[in-house]
This record gives structure tokens, C-alpha cells and sequence, in this order.
């Protein structure tokens, strides 16, 4: 209505003035050409002609003009040009149809006046032609009533009634004189514009049908499809419209037959493909012709999808109706028909555009079609193409060799075809994005197969390789679904290997998945062959075993080289139920292709990462069976590691230990290194030698046949830097798991008490075991300078790393050893003497050590406390840490065992003449084992002189002279805690070598050490050590234990070694003074002393194996029980300690029989072997003097109040009254000579002697009479009286109450009205009545009991009152005859701060502990009594 509106503004307000002559000036200028439209402006647009009509008759309709002044306008326009009628006449047509709709209205009365006005000036043959025949009617045009029916008779007869038309039958001469000139012989300088100018001629001189022509040259390019150029342009220049050739063509489609003989596509689709190609037409114009329908395939896709998931499905049903029915029969895909393949036009036109090498239009064709993979007729046509592509790139970079010329591939002859590629970067183009569209349809060709593999291989090897992801790309989607579809091509899976194992193992890995999870998932051919694979690997693996490996083990490699990832899945789970299956399944894998072990690994490390671990165990059954098929898969085939490693340091970074478990079980495959704990005493012994004596006798197995494994171990490890990395993780997670795992476990799940300490334990411990295994491997398996050069520096492993000092030390011992070698041999050669002497050897050796160890004694004493440093030296700390069992002692026995088996072996083998020169060459390698042997032992004989030699030297300096002046407890304390106990809990060789160590610094004879105060620490304390260890640790500390406990039973029981190795040593001395130190005789220990003390230690430990027994926690009594079977060989030896342990023994197997299995199994373990051992028990009479309470006794004070004040059982009896008389006795003059006073000594040495065994002789005698005595009246005893004394013993050996289990007071009450009821009635089982008399009897008894116990304990003052007022006596002379020379000041104050003033327990705190302090007179009452 905008234009209107302007239109009665601008002419229809003033129409007879001015109005009416600018509207015919405006019309004027629209036309200025007589030959063009005026419809049109000269930049062919509309002018608004049309639309100023429009507006001036509708004007006249509403009644804004007068009517005839719109016809007299519309009379003088008519004349201005000749197209102003018909352009007139549109707009009335348009105003007809919009007022036609109200017949009686004004604007229509007025329309058909306008419309009979325009007759007058209108030809009568234009309007009828334009008008519709009502509005004539209306108009009165049309005054005939008839006419509207006579048209449509007309129209009827027109355009609905079939004509008889048959070309036959009319005259057809024009038609053929048309296919004459299309189907004559053309030469190639036949033009397409002569041969079209004919056709014209043709179609006008005989009138004939466009369509029908265009149809006979279609027909005639379909006999002669090579005159492509030809016909192309013909087609393109007659016919300029693509949707009629289209629809020519879809006719033809739709009447074309489909023949079961076609060997090539049909002639029709060559043609359609050449105009495709040609773009005369257009897919999106052809392709609606053809046949089937879209739905219709996708239909018949989805139904193959169903049939191959049924399949698969089926497989995994198990069937009770017998062993025929247990699976499918196997999926055989049926033969294609040839006939359902020629009736898809679709793919056939696949094919025909490929024939012509229309690449894009094939890509768009085959991205609209619903299918997952390439036919096989189009999918050999594109391989032929690409043939020709890549043949001159091939023939360039990867010809095989020159001399081999190969079968030439020509190049495509059409100019429209893509180009050949001539570099890498051309390949990007075509060939790649074709090869992808081909997917597994490539092996279909495994010639074109090998070619690609070639190429992108020879593109790997250049620097940038250009091709990287397109290769990747094409591994995932063609070649490896390809070999799926390959049966067992062995060689092609080999040559794929060649191009996969130049990618690193993460790419590897990703393309795996996707070719097991994806490809096997969504494409059918690729599930069918999956269903089969499945099928046939269930059916061998249950006919797998060691007597048919190899016939079943080709079965599985041929199985594998298609499709090896469905294989080793249903394998592996196989293998996680029926252990036993690893042997024959690891033997079969030697038939397996490169490609097929490499895809082993990685479902090995997808079958452990979705693994999920049994609630509650350190070692699920799955993982076990994973680790040990990993570690001899690995070990027997070169598959790589790098990934496996790498998976278990990223678990242990996320804090998940369990994993450690495949690294342990790999190190002790490959590298032959095992982590065993229970080692027989020879093995421990040839863990003291050389590597060599290590392998022939230190382990269970043989290390052989390691020497390849162990190689590809360490480049796996040092080539990705995960060898300190995972011994860092494994010494970090050794702590962190027992945090983790304890708190995640939840005590509420139902489990038994203890259950998640002992999980944490055994992960704790297979931390340790892997840390070991893998710190002993790479120190083994590197070079030194090497290994020193990748390990990080001591205070760095120390301070940033937070490892431990066992661990770093563990780590750096090699790298010490080698630093010392190397600066002696250097030394050695610099020397001008030719000569070589013991002295100097020696000499350099001391040199190169301090030179070694000094920056690391500089780097470490700053890690410590300083007050540390005031008890132990910094280089005793790094000396103990860096020395092991190697450097103190040779296993002789070892050395000379394992010589003389080799010896007789080689006797043996010279022996044996069935196995010709096999024996002889096993001869030989004996007897050269033997001289390695032999020279091994001698090297490492002067090294344990050298060593021995600068330790007596340095060992002066161990313990500063501190400590003489203070108590020995804090140097004691501090050995413990730094040294001995991290150590002796580290490896089990490690427990000897702190047991051997102590040793030879009491050998050493170190000045300020107190070898007698250490042992009493240790067997003192052991209660908080033994409680706060693992399974593991636990067995490690009872085999220190046993060490120890074999050097002091071995001084117990040889009165002639303790004067050797203990009697005059600073180790045993019982009075530390800092004027005179070690002079006089009366300092040190006597043998009978030491053997009460020996009794004592005893007692302490039976009573620390009491509190755990009776604790009723897991831990403590399995930890119990792991010590006491360690300790069995040495403890226990006295018979009533034996029986007070058997006692609790099976108190243990009767609570735990029904609840805690492993512990039942334990105490039933230990309480046969302690049965065994009873026969050779010794009484305590034969252990240790047994007399008459002593006084008091130096011993007593110097020991006692180093294990804590408590005496044991039998108080230690005084030394003789002639010693004690020497010792009090005031010091004589010093102005004798110094030769004197040594021959006096010597003199009153020997008289003590003398005296001593006179004394002892009369005290065994005394003993021997009494021991009579007793035995009597024991007999005269009743058995009550008995029983209460086993009691008492009992009870000063079991714990305090607040250490007691609840369990105990109700056991002990039961088994005292045991001990009652069974004596009163002598055994009768019959409850006899109450009566007055009996209960008085009883009262009086009681009464009498009573009496008498007070009367025992007011002896008991008596006598210690006595005791201690004599102590007090002696004390007051020593001070009065040396007052004014003590440097300690006063002696009692001295006896305070060094005795009673001493620190906590280097363990446990020991607050809890003062009630035993408070009762510890009424024990040793009980005791003596």
C-alpha cells in the first residue's frame, strides 16, 4: 500500500490539473526503446511500470478517478509502444483475481465496466486469450452459453486422450537419418559442432521430439562410451539443462535389466559416470533415480548387524545339554549374489565412476550411502586406482632393490583423474583420504597393502616425517582392519610391525584399543571375524597343556596373526582363573608374529588397569597369576616393557602399591634376582660372598640364561629414566601405604580384627621386597660410573627425595665401594714401588676410604641433630652404613661347599659317557666355576683384611669420650635408633651384618662402647620392636635375634672363648672410669656373672614373647611366633621357660583354631619344632649357678640398670668376698716402678683365677647338695603347692594388667579351681557336701597361709634392709678413700645421672611402665621364694 498511497498523493489530488500529464510523462520515461521492454530499466530491473497500472485502475475501482478518465489514459499509453496491451492486460488479470472473490460488489461492477471499455481499443483475440472465461461471461465477451463446454471437450482432446503414435508405423525417416549420423565411423576430426548442426537440421526438417533425440544419442554414447570427448560436449551443447538429462536418463534407470552376466558395469552407468565426472549433470540430479532406496539399504545393514550380535552372543552362552551344544557352529558368511549386487545401482555406479577415475564424485557418492564399508567390486576398482597414483612415489623411495624392476603400473589416461603422486606431501591429496574411505575393504589388496606400508615407513625414516598423523590415521582405520580380514597372513603382520614399532608405545597402544574396542564393535566383517576367533581360542584353550604345546601353540599363533587382541583377552582371563595355565600358554606365544607380542603387552597392562582387587588382599589371585604370566611372557619373548613400567610408576604415584607386585616378580624373572625371605642359614651365609658365589648358592634358582633378559630389563628401565624414579617411588610408598591403605580399609566391613594390618603389612613388605630386588638389579646390571652418574646425591636423596637412610645408603653402598676401589687402584698405579706389600695395600686402601667418605661424613652431619653427634661419631654412622656382610667376613663353609659340589658335579659329568662331548663341555664349565670360585674367595679375603685393618684404625674415634663420663645408655640408644634396628629390618642379610657388626666392634675392642649393655638393650627391649614390625620386617629382626643370641650363648657355653673374645675387653667392663680406664681386674665382667646375666636375658625375652602372646591383637602374636621360630635354634634352652612359652603356645591354638587360620597354622608350626627341641633343654641349675640370694653384685647395677632396672629371675650373685675386699681396699703408693706394679698385677691375677675356680667348685657342690634337697621335698610337696609355685613363677613372667588381654584373669581363675578341685578328694569328680567342720578346716588353713606369707615378706625387709644398708656402708668407704679424684664429682650424684637418670626406650614410650617399677620389689621377692 506504499506505493498506492504515493501514487493518490502524488497524481490523483490534482488528476485534471496536473495529475493526469505527469503520470503520462512518467509512463514516457519507461519507454525510451522501441526493441526492448519497457517492462525492464536498463540494468534489467523492473521499472514499476506495471505497478503504476496497477495503482491507476485500482484507483478507478475504488472510485478516486472517474472511469473514463482511466480509459482515456489508458487509450493515449496504449499507443506509446506495442507491449503496453499485454503488459495492460497482466494487470487486469491480477485485479480479475482479486476482485473475483465478491461478485456483487461496487470494485467488481466497476472492473467489468473498465474491462468492456478496453474493447473499443483492445483486440477481441488478446482479451480472450488472457481473461479466465467467467470474467468474459461477466464482461459479456463471451455471449455463446455453449463455449465453456465446447473448451473443454477441446482441452480434454488436447492433453488427455492418447494419441495411436508409433514410431514403426509413422514415417520415420527422420529418425534415421539421425541414428545413421550418430553411429557412423567418426573420426578423431570429427567436431561436435557439425555433428550438432545436423541434429538441428534433422529436428526441423521432420519436426522431431527433442526428448526422443536427446534419447537416441544417449543410447548411441552407450554403444561407443571411449568417444567420451565427443558425445560430452554434443550432450552439453544440445541440451544446456541438467534436470532433463536426468530425468532421460532416470527413465532409462528405471527400464534397465539387470543381467547375472555383467563382468564390467553396465554401459548406462559408464555413461552417467562420464557426464558425472563431466559435470554435464549432477549427483544431486541423478541420484534420487537410482535404485534401491536409502532406507532400504540402511534397513538391510542394520539387519547384518543384528545377525552378527546374535552370533556373538550365543558364543557366550553356556549350554547343560552337552558338549555339541555348548556353542553356535561357526558364523560363515554367505556367498554375495551376484544379482543383488547388479540391481544395487548405487553401488554400481560406485564402481562405473571409479572405472573412470572420478575420485570426488565416487567420495561424494559413497559418503550418502548407509553402509560401514566399501563393496568389494568398487573397493578393487580403487585400489587399481590408487595402484597408479602411488606408483611413481613407490618406484622412487621404496623400490626393494635395483636390480628388482618389478611389474610397472601405467598411469591413468584421463585428464580429469587426480594426479599421480611424485612427493609425500601429494600423498595428503587423494591417496590418504582414499585409503581411509577404503577401510577394511584394503585387504582386498595386499599387494596395494605392502606398497602403503612402504611408503609411510620410508616417510617415518625422514626428518619432519610429513606424513606422522596421516600414518597413524591409516594404521587405525585400513591396515590394521584389514589384517582382521587377512586369515593367518603371517607376513603381512610382520611387515605391519615394521611401520607400528617406529611410533613410540603410546601411539601404539592408543591404536590398539581403538582396533579391539571400536573397529571390532561397529564394523560386521570385523565382528564376524571376532565371533570365530572367540570361538576357536575357547575350543583350544581347554585342550592347552604341557604334553600338546606345540601342536596347540601353532593353532594359537595362526589364530592370532588376524585378530590377536580378541585372543589375549579371553587368554588372559583364562590365565587370572587356572594359574597353572602360564607355563603351556608362555610356550605357545614363540608361534606368535612381532605385531601379536606387541599387542599381548598392551592387553596385558589394559587387563591390569581394569583390574579390581580383592577387598582385603595384599595379593588378589588375578594379580598374581597376571605378574607371574607378565614376568615370563617378558622374560621368554622380546616384547617391550617400557609400557608395563611405566603403568606401575603411575600407580605408584597414585599412591596404589598392589601393582608393585609385576615389577617384583619381572626383576626376578629377567634379571634372576629374587627377594626371598625364607633363606636357609647356607644361603644367608653365600649372601656374605662374592656375586659369583651369590648365584651359584645364594638362591633358589640357578641365575642363568639371564644375560639377554637382564639386558633388555635395564634398557627398558634406564632408556625411559625409571630407575631411580621407581626406586624412590617404591622407598615412598613403603610409608605411604601403610597410612593410605589403614585409613581407607573400613573396620566395619565385617572383617575379622587385624585383617587390615595385615594387608597394610604385606604391602609394607612388598614395597621392601621391590625396592631390594630393584636397587640390587640396576647396582648389578651398570656399569659404575654409569650408575653413580644417574643416581642423585646422598643429601638430596635424603633431604628432598625424604627417603629414608637405609634406602639412600641401600642405594649409594655400590657407588661407595666402587669410589674406594677406584681412588686405591689409582693410588696403586701412581706408587713407584714395583714392589706390592700387605702394609701398603693396606695403607692405600685407609687413604682412598677417607677420601670417599669424607664429603659424604660433611653432607650427612647436618641431617642430625648436633646432640646426636655427641654420642656416636658421624663417621661411625657413614662407616656402619656404607659396609656390608661382604666387607666384614668370607663364608668360608659357603666357598668350600659350593667347591666341592661343583667338584664332584664335574666328577659326575667326566663320569658320564652317554653324553659325548655335551659331558665333557659341562666338565669344563665346572672346573672353571670352580677357579672363579676360588680367585673370588681370595680377592675377597684381602679385602676383609684391608677393611678390618682401617677400622682398626678409625674405630677410636666412634665414640667420643662423652661417654665415658655419662651413662652408656645414650650412645646404646643412639646405635639403635640410627643403625642397628633401620638396618636389621632392611633385608635379611642386612640383619647379619648388624649382628656381625656388633660383633667386630667388640673385636675391635672400641674404646667407650659396652658390648655387655648393648646386648642387654636388645634382648631387653624387644617387645615394642617386635609389635611395631611387619610380617616381613618380623622375621628379618628374629634372624638378628638368632645372630645375636649365637655369639652370647656360644661365650655362655665356653668358659675358654669368653676369656678369649670377652673376659679383659672394653666391651665387658663394668666400671667406666676416665683417669684409669680397663686396669683394673675387678672391672669387667666374670664368666659366672655373664652367665647370670645370659639367664636374665632369657627371662626378658620370654617375658616380652608373654605380653605379645597374651596381647590377643593379630600383629603382636603373629609377629610373636615369626621371632620365637626365628630364634628356636638359640631360644629357649632353659626347660621352665620353654614350658611357660608352650603353655601360651597353645593357649594361642585353641582361641585361633575357628578365627585366625594363619595364626593356628603358625603356633601349631612352632610348637612342633619346640617340641623337638624339648630332649635337649638344660635346667637352670646347669644354665647358671643357682645359690642362696646374693648381696649385691657390680654386675647387677651396670646391667640391671641398663635393660631397665629389672633383675631377672635368679639375682646375679655377688663376686667373692676377696674382690670385694680388693675393690674397697684404699689405693697403695705410687712410688713403685711401672715394672712392679705389672708384675703384681699379673700376680694378683692369677691368685683371683685360682680363687675363682675354688669358689665355684664349692658353689657346685653346695648347688648339687641342695638341687638333692629340693628334688625330696618337691616329692613331700602336695600338688597344690606345686601349682600355686608354677603360678607365682607364671605371673612374674606374664604382663601387668593393663598389657594383659581381658581373656587372661578369667583363664587364670578357671585353671586355679582346676588345680583345687583336682586336688582335694585325691582326682575324685564327685562335688562332696558342705559341711561346718570342713569349712572351719579350711579357715584355719587359710589363716595359716596367710601367717606365714606375712612372715616371708617381713624376712624379705629384713634382708633387703640389710642389703641395702651394707650397699650404703661401701658406698660411704669408696667415697671417703677417693674424695677429691672423682672427676665426676660426687659418686652418688655420678651413680644418678648415669644409672637412674637415663632416656626413654629409642622405641616406645614407656610412661605406662611405672606400676611395674612400683612392684618390682614383691616380683623378685616371688622369685627367691
Amino acid at each position: 500500500m506504499g506505493t498506492f498511497t504515493k501514487f493518490v498523493s502524488d497524481y490523483c489530488k490534482a488528476w485534471e490539473k496536473l495529475g493526469r500529464e505527469q503520470f503520462l510523462k512518467s509512463v514516457t520515461q519507461f519507454i525510451k526503446d522501441e526493441a526492448k521492454s519497457p517492462l525492464f530499466s536498463k540494468s534489467d530491473k523492473l521499472s514499476g511500470l506495471s505497478q503504476n497500472i496497477y495503482d491507476l485502475l485500482l484507483c478507478g475501482l475504488r472510485g478516486l478517478l472517474k472511469k473514463d478518465s482511466v480509459i482515456s489514459v489508458l487509450r493515449d499509453m496504449i499507443v506509446l509502444h506495442a507491449d503496453i496491451p499485454s503488459i495492460l492486460l497482466d494487470v487486469v488479470c491480477v485485479l480479475d483475481a482479486e476482485t473475483s472473490l465478491e461478485v456483487q460488489s461496487e470494485e467488481r461492477s466497476n472492473f467489468c465496466y473498465l474491462v468492456r471499455e478496453l474493447e473499443s481499443f483492445i483486440s477481441d483475440k488478446l482479451l480472450k486469450e488472457r481473461l479466465e472465461i467467467d470474467t468474459l461471461q461477466d464482461v459479456g465477451t463471451l455471449k455463446n452459453k455453449n463455449f465453456y463446454t465446447k473448451f473443454i471437450k477441446i482441452k480434454t482432446k488436447l492433453y488427455y486422450k492418447q494419441r495411436k503414435f508409433n514410431l514403426f508405423r509413422e514415417e520415420s525417416e527422420g529418425y534415421s537419418k539421425l541414428i545413421v549420423e550418430l553411429n557412423q565411423e567418426i573420426s578423431e576430426n570429427t567436431e561436435w559442432k557439425t555433428l550438432l548442426e545436423i541434429i538441428q537440421s534433422l529436428i526441423g526438417c521432420f519436426n522431431l521430439d527433442p526428448n526422443r533425440v536427446l534419447d537416441i544419442i544417449l543410447e548411441s554414447f552407450e554403444a561407443r562410451p571411449h568417444l567420451d570427448k565427443l558425445f560430452i560436449s554434443l550432450i552439453n551443447n544440445y541440451m544446456a539443462d541438467p534436470q532433463v538429462i536426468s530425468e532421460v536418463l532416470g527413465f532409462k534407470l528405471g527400464n534397465m535389466e539387470v543381467l547375472e552376466s555383467y563382468k564390467e558395469p553396465p554401459a548406462l552407468m559408464t555413461v552417467i559416470a562420464l557426464l558425472l565426472q563431466h559435470q554435464v549433470i549432477f549427483l544431486d540430479d541423478i541420484y534420487p533415480w537410482l535404485r534401491p532406496d536409502d532406507t532400504i539399504m540402511a534397513r538391510e545393514a542394520e539387519k547384518e548387524h543384528k545377525a552378527v550380535q546374535d552370533f556373538i552372543r550365543k558364543i557366550n552362552i553356556v549350554s547343560t545339554k552337552g558338549p555339541q551344544s555348548n556353542a553356535p557352529a561357526e558364523f560363515i558368511e554367505e556367498k554375495a549374489d551376484p544379482q543383488e549386487y547388479w540391481s544395487n545401482q548405487k553401488l554400481v555406479l560406485c564402481e562405473a565412476l571409479l572405472k573412470v577415475t572420478a575420485w570426488k564424485e565416487f567420495a561424494a557418492l559413497s559418503a550418502r550411502l548407509p553402509t560401514t564399508s566399501v563393496a568389494p567390486r568398487p573397493a578393487m576398482a580403487l585400489c587399481t586406482m590408487l595402484h597408479a597414483l602411488v606408483e611413481p612415489l613407490y618406484r622412487k623411495h621404496c623400490r626393494i632393490a635395483p636390480k628388482i624392476i618389478g611389474k610397472p603400473v601405467p598411469p591413468l589416461k584421463s585428464p580429469l583423474a587426480p594426479k599421480a603422486c611424485k612427493t609425500f606431501e601429494s600423498m595428503k591429496e587423494t591417496v590418504i583420504p582414499a585409503i581411509v574411505l577404503l577401510g577394511p575393504s584394503l585387504h582386498h589388496d595386499a599387494i596395494l597393502m605392502y606398497k602403503i606400508i612402504r611408503i609411510l615407513r620410508t616417510a617415518r625414516s625422514l626428518d619432519g616425517d610429513p606424513l606422522y598423523h596421516e600414518a597413524l590415521t591409516v594404521l587405525d582405520t585400513a591396515i590394521l582392519p584389514a589384517l582382521t580380514l587377512m586369515e593367518g597372513n603371517c607376513c603381512m603382520a610382520e611387515e605391519v610391525y615394521t611401520l607400528l614399532k617406529l611410533y613410540p608405545y603410546q601411539c601404539r597402544y592408543c591404536i590398539y584399543a581403538r582396533w579391539k574396542n571400536e573397529s571390532g564393535e561397529r564394523i560386521p566383517s570385523l565382528m564376524r571375524v571376532r565371533g570365530n576367533s572367540l570361538q576357536r581360542i575357547k575350543h583350544i584353550m581347554k585342550r592347552v597343556s604341557k604334553e600338546n604345546i606345540k601342536p596347540q601353540g601353532r593353532l594359537i599363533g595362526k589364530l592370532s596373526h588376524a585378530a590377536p587382541a580378541f585372543l589375549f583377552d579371553y587368554m588372559l582371563l583364562q590365565i587370572q582363573s587356572y594359574d597353572n595355565l602360564i607355563g603351556p600358554v608362555v610356550e605357545s606365544l614363540k608361534y606368535l608374529t612381532s605385531l601379536s607380542l606387541d599387542v599381548l603387552g598392551y592387553c596385558l597392562v589394559e587387563a591390569l588397569a581394569s583390574r579390581r582387587g580383592t577387598a582385603g588382599a595384599a595379593h588378589p589371585p588375578a594379580l598374581q597369576a597376571l605378574a607371574a604370566f607378565s614376568a615370563a611372557a617378558f622374560k621368554k619373548h622380546n616384547i617391550e616393557l617400557t609400557a608395563l613400567l611405566q603403568f606401575v610408576a603411575n600407580r605408584l604415584k597414585a599412591q596404589q602399591s598392589h601393582d608393585l607386585l609385576i615389577l617384583k616378580e619381572i626383576v626376578q624373572k629377567m634379571a634372576g634376582i629374587e627377594a626371598a625371605e625364607e633363606m636357609t642359614p647356607e644361603q644367608l651365609d653365600a649372601m656374605a660372598g662374592g656375586e659369583l658365589l651369590k648365584g651359584e648358592a645364594g638362591y633358589f634358582s640357578q641365575v642363568r640364561n639371564t644375560r639377554r633378559s637382564s639386558a633388555r630389563l635395564k634398557e627398558a628401565i634406564v632408556g625411559n629414566n625409571l630407575d631411580i624414579a621407581l626406586c624412590i617411588l617404591s622407598a615412598q610408598q613403603r610409608h605411604c601405604c601403610v597410612w593410605k591403605e589403614y585409613a581407607e580399609d573400613s573396620p566395619s566391613s565385617g572383617e575379622p580384627p587385624g585383617s587390615q594390618l595385615k594387608v597394610v603389612g604385606r604391602l609394607a613388605d612388598q614395597c621392601q621386597d621391590a625396592l631390594v630386588q630393584l636397587g640390587t638389579f640396576l647396582a648389578s646390571s651398570h656399569a659404575p660410573d654409569e650408575y653413580a652418574a644417574r643416581l642423585p646425591a646422598l643429601q638430596e636423596l635424603l633431604r628432598d627425595y625424604h627417603v629414608d637412610a637405609d634406602v639412600a645408603f641401600f642405594l649409594h653402598r655400590p657407588v661407595l665401594a666402587q669410589k674406594i676401589a677406584g681412588k686405591a687402584e689409582y693410588l696403586r698405579k701412581g706408587s713407584d714401588s714395583k714392589s706390592e706389600s700387605v702394609e701398603k695395600s693396606i695403607e692405600r686402601y685407609n687413604i682412598a676410604s677417607k677420601e670417599a667418605l669424607e664429603p659424604i661424613v660433611t653432607s650427612v652431619t647436618p641431617l642430625l641433630p648436633s646432640r646426636v653427634w655427641e654420642d656416636i661419631s658421624p663417621q661411625f654412622y657413614v662407616t656402619f652404613w656404607s659396609l656390608s656382610m661382604y666387607d666384614l667376613r668370607v663364608p668360608v663353609e659357603s666357598y668350600e661347599r659350593e667347591v666341592d659340589r661343583l667338584k664332584t658335579a664335574a666328577a659326575n659329568a667326566a663320569k658320564d659317557t652317554s653324553q659325548g662331548s655335551k659331558g665333557k663341555k659341562e666338565q669344563e664349565r665346572f672346573n672353571t666355576l670352580v677357579d672363579k670360585l676360588q680367585e673370588e674367595r681370595r680377592r675377597q679375603e684381602e679385602h676383609v683384611s684391608r677393611v678390618r685393618a682401617r677400622l682398626q684404625r678409625e674405630c677410636a674415634g666412634w665414640f667420643p669420650a662423652r661417654a665415658a663420663k655419662s651413662a652408656k645408655n645414650e650412645t646404646v640408644t643412639r646405635l639403635m635408633q640410627l643403625c642397628l634396628f633401620p638396618r636389621c629390618i632392611f633385608t635379611a642379610p642386612d640383619a647379619l651384618y648388624c649382628a656381625e657388626f656388633v660383633h667386630t666392634v667388640h673385636a675391635l675392642k672400641t674404646p667407650n662402647f659396652s658390648t655387655l649393655l648393648c646386648y642387654d638393650r636388645l634382648f631387653c627391649d624387644i617387645a615394642y620392636s617386635v609389635m611395631s614390625c611387619s610380617e616381613g620386617e618380623a622375621a628379618r629382626y628374629g634372624q638378628f635375634l638368632c645372630r645375636v643370641l649365637r655369639t652370647a650363648m656360644r661365650w655362655h657355653a665356653d668358659r675358654g672363648a669368653f676369656h678369649a673374645e670377652c673376659a679383659h675387653y672394653p666391651g665387658f667392663v663394668t666400671k667406666y672410669r676416665v683417669s684409669n680406664q680397663f686396669t683394673e681386674a675387678n672391672d669387667h665382667v666374670g664368666y659366672e656373672n655373664y652367665r647370670h646375666v645370659c639367664h636374665k636375658w632369657h627371662y626378658k625375652i620370654t617375658k616380652a614373647m608373654v605380653v605379645c602372646l597374651d596381647s590377643g591383637d593379630y600383629v603382636q602374636i603373629r609377629n610373636a611366633l615369626i621371632v620365637l621360630i626365628r630364634v628356636l635354634p638359640h631360644f629357649p634352652v632353659l626347660a621352665k621357660l620353654a614350658q611357660i612359652i608352650e603353655r601360651k603356645v597353645e593357649k594361642v591354638k585353641e582361641e585361633e583354631k575357628s578365627h585366625r587360620q594363619d595364626l593356628y597354622v603358625l603356633a601349631t608350626g612352632y610348637s612342633g619344632q619346640l617340641r623337638n627341641k624339648v630332649p635337649h633343654m638344660m635346667k637352670e641349675s646347669d644354665f647358671h649357678q643357682v645359690g642362696t640370694p646374693p648381696k649385691a653384685t657390680t654386675v647387677a647395677s651396670a646391667v640391671g640398670t641398663g635393660a631397665g632396672g629389672a633383675a631377672g629371675p635368679s639375682a646375679v650373685p655377688r663376686d667373692e668376698p676377696k674382690r670385694e675386699r680388693e675393690s674397697t681396699s684404699p689405693p697403695q703408693p705410687t712410688h713403685h716402678s711401672d715394672t712392679e706394679k705389672r708384675e703384681s698385677r699379673t700376680s694378683d691375677r692369677r691368685r683371683e683365677e685360682s680363687d675363682r675356680e675354688k669358689e665355684s667348685k664349692r658353689e657346685s657342690r653346695s648347688s648339687l647338695k641342695e638341687r638333692v634337697k629340693e628334688e625330696i621335698r618337691s616329692k613331700e610337696r602336695s600338688p597344690r603347692e606345686r601349682s600355686h609355685r608354677e603360678e607365682r613363677y607364671l605371673e612374674t613372667v606374664s604382663p601387668p594388667h593393663e598389657h594383659r588381654h581381658p581373656s587372661d584373669d578369667l583363664d587364670r581363675d578357671v585353671k586355679r579351681r582346676k588345680v583345687e578341685s583336682s586336688s582335694n578328694g585325691k582326682g575324685s569328680k564327685e562335688i562332696e557336701e558342705r559341711s561346718p567342720e570342713k569349712e572351719k578346716r579350711k579357715a584355719k588353713l587359710r589363716g595359716d597361709e596367710r601367717k606365714e606369707r606375712k612372715m616371708n615378706r617381713k624376712r624379705d625387709r629384713a634382708e633387703e634392709s640389710t642389703l641395702l644398708e651394707q650397699k650404703r656402708r661401701r658406698e660411704e668407704q669408696k667415697v671417703v678413700v677417693k674424695v677429691g679424684g672423682h672427676q665426676n664429682g660426687s659418686q652418688e650424684d655420678h651413680h644418678y645421672e648415669k644409672y637412674h637418670k637415663r632416656e626413654k626406650s629409642p622405641f616406645r614410650d614407656r610412661s605406662h611402665e611405672e606400676s611395674r617399677e612400683k612392684h618390682r620389689r614383691t616380683n623378685e621377692t616371688k622369685i627367691r621364694r
